[in-house]
């Protein structure tokens, strides 16, 4: 069984690796806040003391951190894991982030004989803990082939989407379509409220038919009560977010609504509303109406 090797112990990274380790791979985990080891060191995975040690005690690699830059220290940096990997070793990149960079990495692993897979993820918190994440992998075939099994084992949806960087393109797709989606909800659970209209019998009734959507099932769930905490954080969306039209400026893609959904998420930013989950998008749509939500 090929030993997995875990840098990144968030939000995400802490569900896909308890699933990880339930599936009987031998498990290395390595965070920059060695607290965040101990759950997982419980229940029987190693704990590194950098990604370099982490290569060293793998056969696959796997990373879901913030953004590009993060990306490149723990995989190029003085203690990167081109330092301990091995020729054939497959490092697989589950963050979010630009598919230029994404392209750039792969070409300097494969310098040294090291595969690279980028392989974002969709389903938030809850899919990372229950194992039923949506996988979009860009990068060669039979690395992907051989990374099946673990992919399997933290997700549910897991394609092959094509070269390296064509992951991060589908995720960006993935983000578009959340972002205008969870603004839709908002937008129309407001139109109900200001109408004077039953909220939650409207979302039972929207929910299960063409209008249905995660979002509105889940987000639109939480709103309902108010609830505000993150399944994604608005400061990791706002991050996704500018990928998104770094890669649409280089592409020449206009993106209308996907502007127009960067706005409102730049104000929850400067609000400091970062650590909110993305269904505070309905607040500056109560501005917008001159009216709360519930009450």
């Amino acid at each position: 069984m090929k030993r997995i090797g875990f840098i990144g112990l968030g939000l995400m990274g802490s569900g896909m690796t308890m699933n990880i380790l339930k599936a009987g791979f031998p498990l290395t985990v390595w965070n920059r806040t060695p607290s965040k080891m101990e759950a997982l060191v419980k229940a029987g995975a190693k704990a590194a003391r950098s990604p370099r040690e982490v290569a060293e005690r793998s056969d696959i690699v796997i990373d879901i951190v913030t953004d590009s830059s993060d990306v490149e220290q723990v995989l190029l940096g003085p203690e990167g894991v081109v330092h301990g990997a091995r020729p054939g070793t497959i490092v697989i990149d589950m963050s979010t982030i630009s598919p230029i960079k994404t392209r750039e990495m792969a070409a300097k692993l494969g310098e040294k004989g090291i595969r690279m897979l980028d392989a974002p993820v969709s389903g938030g918190d809850i899919g990372a803990r229950n194992g039923t994440l949506s996988i979009m992998v860009g990068g060669e075939k039979d690395a992907f082939d051989e990374a099946v099994p673990v992919f399997q084992a933290m997700g549910k949806t897991i394609t092959h989407i094509g070269g390296h960087g064509d992951g991060q393109v589908t995720k960006a797709v993935n983000q578009i379509l959340v972002g205008m989606n969870m603004l839709a909800v908002a937008e129309a659970l407001m139109f109900a409220s200001k109408a004077g209209v039953d909220l939650k019998k409207v979302h039972a009734a929207v929910a299960g038919g063409a209008a249905g959507s995660w979002q509105l099932t889940n987000n639109g769930a939480k709103l309902l009560v108010g609830d505000l905490e993150p399944g994604f954080k608005v400061k990791d969306y706002v991050k996704d977010l500018r990928i998104i039209m770094e890669t649409a400026a280089e592409t020449k893609m206009p993106l209308l609504g996907t502007a127009v959904v960067q706005q409102m998420f730049r104000e929850l930013d400067a609000e400091g509303l970062r650590d909110k989950g993305t269904q505070a998008v309905i607040i500056p749509v109560e501005k917008l109406a001159n009216k709360r939500l519930l009450g």
